[in-house]
């Protein structure tokens, strides 16, 4: 398989990069903040599809991609809404691939992208109030909801015979929506929450929380936050006894994770959006093939993001915000003939014939409607100081 050069716009985090492209999309992800350490591979799979139809000959009779990274910091909102005005005013952004965590990809939407006109698909946006949020048809995900990924979570729990647990959750749109989800979830199936307790992310101490959480009892103890905050609760909890049994949500896979939790974190057990049959082992074999690291979290969700706008810029005939918008939901779905990561090219060639297309992409991409996709979850435990999977759901 050939490898394709990745951008090297992708290395310019700001605005004003002097860049040999036709059209731009922006990379709206958190390379500051709470999951600084997957972002990276978020982008570089995002600019591995424009790539991977670059060297195919590009869209729209021959106009190449390019591509141009900000700073969301996934957690401040005025950085994300300034980095995205930047995208789009002084880049001329045709649309945006993120934002990436909950609460900023909605202040962006709703105080950026909708009045400017600009579309946007996150990977990893998952708080259930995109399903509702009216956007003017500008946001779209490949991610499915925290409505759903709380319910299977909760079976997990339950599966395994624990019907006993405390909750934390990371103090924001992501952390409160997918706590609320678990604990309904969990409710319903007959199991009790002791005690729900939120989290701030980057402190240095949590024992305070730790210690509330152990007071309320449990026998497990449910973190749905980030690597850095989540990770250090767990470990926290851990060493002051107060749990033994953890199970974490999608925020927190990563190697990262483990490093810096030890022991704390064998036999820990969570959820990841995912998928297995012919499109992820694709994209993995595209990701090795252009030493690109797919075994992160959202890295799928992030290819099929960017090549659904390139996609539909080709199916719109012309790649203006208002024709991506359009033609997001009818490359997307079927009816059409089905790609799969690895063939974008053939992709464009069947829209440029004025055929159709089905994107399957890395994910089994489904979306049904602006702000919701349909999607299935990983079930992992830790093993040996690895990530194991389960089964999928």
């Amino acid at each position: 398989m050939k490898k394709f050069l990745l951008a090297s716009t992708a290395l310019a985090f700001s605005a004003g990069a002097a860049i040999a492209d036709d059209i731009r999309f922006g990379v709206l992800l958190g390379f500051t903040g709470p999951i600084e350490s997957v972002t990276p591979h978020m982008a570089d799979s995002a600019e591995m599809a424009w790539n991977e139809i670059n060297e195919a000959g590009g869209i729209l009779d021959g106009q190449m991609i390019g591509s141009v990274r900000a700073d969301s910091t996934c957690l401040d909102s005025s950085a994300a809404q300034a980095a995205a005005e930047r995208l789009i005013s002084a880049d001329g952004v045709a649309a945006i691939m993120g934002a990436d965590c909950s609460g900023v990809t909605m202040s962006v939407l709703q105080n950026v992208a909708m009045s400017a006109g600009v579309p946007m698909i996150s990977p990893s946006a998952t708080s259930p109030a995109f399903t509702t949020t009216e956007s003017n048809g500008m946001f779209f995900r490949t991610s499915p909801s925290d409505a759903r990924q709380g319910a299977v979570l909760a079976g997990i729990v339950m599966e395994r015979g624990i019907d006993q647990v405390a909750v934390t959750f990371t103090n924001n749109d992501y952390g409160a929506g997918f706590s609320n989800a678990f604990i309904e979830n969990f409710e319903e199936m007959g199991g009790t929450v002791t005690v729900s307790v939120p989290h701030e992310d980057g402190r240095g101490d949590y024992s305070a929380e730790a210690g509330t959480l152990a007071s309320a009892g449990g026998d497990a103890l449910v973190i749905l936050g980030y690597t850095d905050g989540g990770g250090a609760m767990l470990r926290t909890a851990w060493e002051l006894g107060a749990f033994e049994q953890f199970f974490i949500g999608d925020g927190m896979f990563g190697q990262e994770l483990i490093d810096a939790t030890g022991d704390a974190i064998e036999g820990t057990v969570g959820t990841l959006p995912g998928v297995e049959g012919p499109g992820a082992d694709a994209f993995a074999a595209l990701g090795e093939a252009n030493n690109v690291l797919t075994a992160s979290s959202f890295t799928g969700e992030s290819y099929d993001a960017a090549a659904l706008l390139a996609l539909a810029a080709q199916a719109a005939g012309e790649a203006t915000p208002a024709g991506i918008a359009a033609n997001i939901l009818n490359v997307a779905n079927a009816p059409g003939e089905e790609i799969l990561p690895g063939e974008l090219g053939r992709a464009v060639q069947i829209l440029a014939d004025g055929g159709e297309i089905n994107y399957i992409g890395a994910t089994n991409v489904e979306l049904v409607g602006p702000g919701e996709a349909a999607g299935n979850f990983r079930e992992h435990v830790v093993q040996d100081g690895e990530f194991v999977t389960v089964r999928f759901h």
